[in-house]
């Protein structure tokens, strides 16, 4: 049984994890060019989804933030939306 309860669910924690390693990732082990570069790919992706999909990303988003417990993590999970084009 997943721990998921949708596939939403599991592909926006996927692209936020993604983001926060990349965004957090220090020069030793991440090129800054290549996180540039990433990190631009994530706002891409949520630059083209649609209305609803972007609110259904929002509450999943909300969502994720309620439950957080690291406090840098919650810090990021809260300015995502704006920081990554999620909300105009």
């Amino acid at each position: 049984m997943s721990q998921y309860p949708s596939l939403t669910r599991a592909l926006a924690e996927a692209l936020v994890d993604l983001a926060w390693f990349v965004e957090n990732a220090d020069d030793e082990h991440m090129d800054q060019d290549d996180a540039v570069k990433a990190l631009e790919g994530v706002a891409a992706v949520v630059d083209r989804l649609s209305e609803s999909q972007r609110a259904e990303f929002q509450q999943v988003i909300e969502a994720m933030t309620e439950t957080e417990s690291d406090p840098g993590r919650r810090e990021f999970l809260e300015a995502f939306p704006d920081g990554f084009g999620l909300v105009e």
